[in-house]
């Protein structure tokens, strides 16, 4: 194998396994989900319990091959469009334990609409650096904003 293309399949591959850490710590720091989550009244549409680390898997890593990306154009603009990721990476690690965690449903609603905010900003900052890149954000952006539809039904039907 090529150096070169080692050195591609490593970095996805650091991409990938770093996006999917976090969400492993999220997961490991909430403890039980699936209990809480069972005793909550749920909105129509909302899937089984297993979706969820299915669709999570798939979309850390979509998430982190963008990263990947972005990471390695030679665009001037790679820093600032690394830098919203990991702000938007963040916000999605701190929305699974005031969730799961701590239980603050509105707050949970409140922060996913961040999330959603800080995720346009970021496909529209990875477009110009990787158009590609930015498509592979657009699959994480429909979850979330069908996440936010289950967190709002969810607050509503559990007040």
């Amino acid at each position: 194998m090529k150096t070169e293309t080692k050195k591609t399949v490593y970095g996805y591959l650091i991409g990938i396994a770093s996006a999917e850490l976090v969400g492993v710590l999220a997961s490991l720091l909430c403890g039980a989900q699936d209990a809480f989550y069972a005793e909550l009244n749920q909105p129509p549409l909302a899937p089984p319990p297993w979706v969820f680390p299915v669709a999570w898997a798939i979309l850390y890593a979509m998430m982190g091959a963008a990263a990947y990306q972005i990471y390695d154009s030679k665009s001037e603009d790679r820093c600032g469009a690394l830098s919203l990721y990991a702000i938007q990476l963040a916000a999605n690690f701190f929305w699974t334990l005031v969730f799961f965690r701590f239980r603050a449903l509105g707050a949970a609603v409140a922060l996913l609409v961040l999330l959603n905010v800080l995720l346009v900003l970021t496909i529209l900052k990875f477009r110009k650096v990787c158009p590609s890149a930015a498509w592979l954000m657009v699959p994480y952006l429909l979850w979330t904003l069908f996440a936010l539809y289950l967190s709002i039904g969810v607050w509503v039907l559990n007040k």
